[in-house]
């Protein structure tokens, strides 16, 4: 092996130089038997981001509307609770948040049901705490979702 082929996995990842030893990953959901494409697959990194930055921007229209009037630092934190409330109670009675709505997401458990409130509220506090939401496992499914037994999907 060359110094360049050396280089070029050790920057391409741990994945790329499994790949290459022939190590099959398969697509994203496979191991939860969800479709590659289309409805019902696992939701892009994208969308789910750009769902959440929608959700927390509402959120934090209604705490300066409704709260702080525009006034003082305490927004984020009325945000934050917002942002805890609308998650339980969008996520346990329709299955998304307006944000996920917007974008055609929708989140289900694991087994294609709905998710009990027990498992929508443990979501919504590990979301809340940032930290498991940015670990994800190789089908981009962050801990508060692997916790919960839920996976966010396209609908």
């Amino acid at each position: 092996m060359d110094k360049r082929q050396a280089i070029g996995s050790w920057l391409s990842g741990p994945r790329a130089a499994a790949e290459e030893m022939g190590v099959a990953f398969g697509y994203r959901g496979e191991r939860l038997g969800l479709p590659e494409d289309g409805p019902g697959s696992i939701a892009p990194p994208g969308r789910r981001i750009g769902a959440l930055f929608i959700d927390w921007a509402l959120c934090m229209l209604i705490a300066n509307g409704l709260f702080t009037h525009g006034l003082g630092q305490s927004a984020g934190n009325w945000a934050l609770l917002i942002f805890l409330v609308l998650s339980v109670l969008t996520v346990g009675t329709v299955g998304c948040t307006p944000g996920k709505r917007l974008l055609g997401l929708r989140v289900i458990g694991v087994d294609g049901g709905r998710l009990g409130v027990p498992r929508v509220v443990l979501r919504s506090v590990l979301l809340a705490l940032v930290l498991p939401a940015i670990i994800w496992d190789r089908d981009s499914r962050g801990l508060h979702d692997r916790f919960s037994h839920a996976v966010q999907v396209r609908i």
